[in-house]
């Protein structure tokens, strides 16, 4: 089971991560970013707006409410920095609903839809892991694309985080 302190370190493991690999495609040679590659979200923009597109999902999903989304293949926001704010935004409220969970809440199964139509239940704690796990999964494939540039991908991996943010309260 997902202790409230377990939420709150994946929550700061996600913002920061994240963080990290904005600040490396940031760092590439412009257009880099937007350059179209042999990959299913078709670019390093692609796959950073899917991530963020299913953050939205899943957030919807806690909130017991729909998302609206057709498709996990959108592309929300084709410009890096209106991205960048925009995961900023979704990792503050992800941070700001793990500080208000307990064992009971984390624990709580929510009933959800698929985009397949295909019914769903999770706990919320789970559903947390997934979030995480999904976003790390991606990140992976963003430095992937980063050696077709060629450029160093960002160090993301949960033993690079920062022990001093393991339990640090987020910035809002």
């Amino acid at each position: 089971m997902l202790t409230p302190a377990a939420a709150h370190t994946l929550a700061n493991y996600k913002s920061w991560a994240d963080e990290q690999t904005f600040q490396a495609v940031a760092a590439l040679p412009p257009g880099e970013a937007q350059r179209e590659r042999p990959t299913l979200f078709t670019s390093i923009i692609g796959t950073l707006n899917h991530s963020y597109v299913v953050d939205l999902i899943w957030q919807a999903h806690l909130q017991g409410r729909k998302h609206g989304f057709t498709s996990r293949r959108i592309v929300l926001h084709g410009e890096l920095e209106a991205l960048r704010q925009a995961q900023r935004s979704s990792n503050q409220w992800l941070t700001a609903w793990c500080r208000q969970q307990t064992d009971a809440t984390l624990a709580e199964l929510v009933t959800f839809q698929f985009m397949s139509g295909a019914p769903g239940r999770m706990s919320r704690g789970a559903i947390l892991l997934h979030i995480v796990n999904h976003a790390t999964y991606h990140r992976g494939w963003v430095s992937d694309l980063f050696f077709q540039v060629p450029a160093r991908p960002a160090s993301t991996d949960f033993c690079a985080f920062p022990p001093a943010l393991m339990a640090a309260e987020p910035d809002d």
